[in-house]
């Protein structure tokens, strides 16, 4: 077996091998593949024949404190049906963990198709997303409920120009967890609305000096106004933009796609079971390939020292390292000192973002502490100042 790069040359021999891996055929006129990186992109051939596939794209993570780094955000991965359990993901995940070590990147992501398949490669779920369905007739707010000054204005998504693209980007900046969107997905419509062209409106939310700070993208369907995104930087803009959609006539439900956890809505209505929960599920999933470099990356809000005992089974590495935050900022080098914590890779992944709490891996087996106090001081230098979030899909 051999593991190759491709090129642009390879393109459409790469989706058609991606898609026949999952017993389906590339959609007519589908541009989503437009955006592949093909010199991040990788075949495994066998009796010169592509039997597997696996992609990179290069995208900026938002990490807590509001610090964007380079991430590899690994997709299109695939083996046909005949070459599977011969070692053929595992081949590609190493060659793709070498290639994005070799770039200089600490960190590399994906979206699981499956929850089984990445935990043994180093990854870790770090966020998770949910929908809320609100029946309209008991959508009412509670009179503490603050909007936004400003307007809204409604517009088609083939009206919007750069207007989507300028909002997002600011927004991301400040949520971690949230990653970028390249210029050419959106030249290219290279993804899901309202990245794609498909046919949507627009709720674009402008302050009071007439600047675009938000917007929501929907579609109404037989009664169901079914949100995409809602995007913005400012809570007070976010329950404006919510409260439009809720308030829209000849709808009898609005679902909202892609919630972030603890989004605030249930606690803005009068009735707060009016917004039922559903769909909850992981999105982001990370990996660190240089720990030290990961952690001092990012910002901190409590000042501490921690000693992570940190196995990385698949690379076969393991490391023990000191970790010091004053200010704000960290310090991590490799120390002989007792560990405060044992953990692997995978979740020391899913703890990054300050999504999942040490002592929640703790309580459930996957850490250990060493000594009693260990979890609560994890916590402490863990925790972000605002839960992370990812709505971007690749």
């Amino acid at each position: 077996m051999e593991i190759r790069s491709t090129t642009e040359h390879d393109r459409d021999a790469f989706v058609d091998t991606l898609f026949a891996a999952f017993g389906r055929f590339p959609p007519e006129g589908d541009r989503v593949w437009s955006a592949l990186e093909m010199d991040r992109a990788l075949f495994a051939v066998v009796d010169g024949r592509p039997v597997g596939t696996a992609a990179v794209y290069s995208f900026e993570l938002t990490l807590p404190g509001n610090v964007p780094v380079p991430a590899g955000g690994l997709t299109a991965v695939g083996v046909l049906p005949s070459h599977r359990r011969r070692g053929v993901l595992t081949a590609m995940m190493r060659h793709q963990l070498a290639d994005a070590r070799a770039r200089g990147e600490f960190l590399a992501v994906l979206l699981a198709s499956e929850a089984v398949i990445y935990r043994r490669f180093g990854y870790g779920p770090a966020t998770t997303t949910h929908r809320l369905t609100v029946d309209r007739h008991r959508a009412a707010p509670r009179s503490t409920a603050v909007a936004a000054e400003g307007s809204i204005e409604v517009l088609r998504r083939a009206e919007c120009g750069d207007l989507l693209e300028d909002a997002y980007d600011r927004y991301r900046r400040t949520q971690p967890g949230a990653l970028s969107r390249p210029r050419h997905w959106w030249a290219r419509g290279a993804g899901q609305p309202p990245v794609s062209a498909a046919p949507r409106y627009v709720a674009v939310h402008r302050d009071s000096g007439g600047r675009a700070d938000g917007y929501a993208t929907y579609l109404l369907d037989s009664g169901t106004l079914t949100v995409d995104e809602t995007i913005a930087a400012d809570d007070a803009v976010t329950t404006a933009l919510t409260r439009f959609l809720l308030d829209h006539d000849l709808v009898t439900r609005v679902v909202l796609k892609k919630c972030p956890p603890e989004h605030p809505l249930r606690w803005q209505l009068a009735d707060f079971r009016a917004a039922e929960v559903s769909d909850e599920t992981d999105w982001l999933w990370v990996r660190l390939l240089d720990v030290p470099r990961a952690l001092t990356a990012r910002g901190w809000s409590t000042d501490g020292e921690l000693v992570l005992d940190v196995e990385d089974s698949f690379l076969g590495e393991r490391g023990r390292y000191l970790l010091t935050v004053r200010d704000g900022k960290a310090e991590c080098y490799p120390t002989g000192r007792a560990p405060d914590l044992s953990l692997d890779a995978t979740d020391l992944g899913s703890v990054y973002l300050g999504g999942v709490a040490p002592s929640t891996l703790v309580r459930g087996g996957q850490i250990h502490a060493h000594h009693p106090d260990a979890a609560a001081l994890a916590d402490a230098l863990f925790r972000a100042e605002r839960p992370p979030h990812c709505l971007h899909w690749f």
